[in-house]
């Protein structure tokens, strides 16, 4: 059976301080042409357990997950409202379900994963690389906490479509998570941890009840690589749309 892996949310209405011409200036005919700083987001993200009881303990499975994330810049009819950028992210979890205490807080799994995260564009335009991790999952009452570091796999100078891509994203992130009801408040950090040239981002998301089963969801974003196209690019961004699922 499927399940929601991360948030799934429209966006309908996303506004970005600083929208990233940069990769598309050979694109446009004329340079009175842009990106518009207003545009649509959508994230699709589901995961299926493959295998139980892994080296024959139960307390090990497999999972498999798919993440799109798409930028669609729908107002803006001077360059044919293009989808601006989409990012495409498998990854395969080994997961160890775990029980035990630390600092108050209830460790309750580690999921050791392989991730490959794409644009699936051409040339100029194509961003990739791939990660191994280790993800941490802890609770308290109604606090859940993600820690995930990771690993850049190296690729070939020739392959390698963004070689200082960890100069911006960084080797790990936070996320930390309060529940209150229906409401539901997301934190997620990502850092270099560079004394200088310090980058790096923070997401806020805020999901609460509309009508019936329908939340609305608010993103605030800061930082860079709110996409795979802007790793090297600082924004912020606000955006108010619809909490389709949450993430588990």
């Amino acid at each position: 059976m499927f399940r929601p892996h991360r948030p799934n949310y429209f966006l309908p209405l996303k506004y970005s301080s600083s929208p990233n011409d940069t990769p598309f200036k050979g694109t446009f005919t004329s340079p009175n042409l842009g990106l518009d700083s207003l545009e649509t987001e959508l994230q699709l993200s589901f995961k299926i357990k493959a295998m139980e009881g892994v080296f024959g303990h139960d307390d090990f499975d497999l999972w498999v997950g798919y993440t799109i994330t798409s930028f669609w810049q729908a107002y803006n009819d001077t360059i044919s409202s293009p989808f601006r950028e989409t990012n495409y992210e498998p990854e395969a979890m080994l997961v160890w379900r775990t029980n035990y205490e630390i600092a108050g807080f209830r460790g309750r799994f580690i999921n050791f994963g392989f991730n490959h995260q794409s644009n699936g564009r051409p040339e100029s335009l194509s961003r990739s690389w791939n990660r191994v991790y280790a993800q941490f999952g802890f609770e308290r009452d109604n606090l859940a906490v993600l820690v995930r570091p990771w690993y850049r796999l190296p690729e070939s100078a020739a392959n390698d479509d963004n070689p200082d891509i960890e100069d911006y994203m960084g080797s790990g992130d936070l996320q930390v998570t309060y529940r209150d009801g229906s409401h539901a408040y997301s934190v997620l950090l990502r850092n270099n941890f560079k004394r200088e040239d310090n980058r790096g981002a923070l997401k806020l998301n805020w999901s609460f009840p509309l009508y019936g089963r329908l939340k609305g969801y608010v993103q605030y974003f800061n930082g860079y690589g709110e996409s795979l196209i802007d790793y090297n690019h600082s924004q912020q961004s606000f955006g108010l749309g619809i909490s389709l699922t949450e993430g588990m």
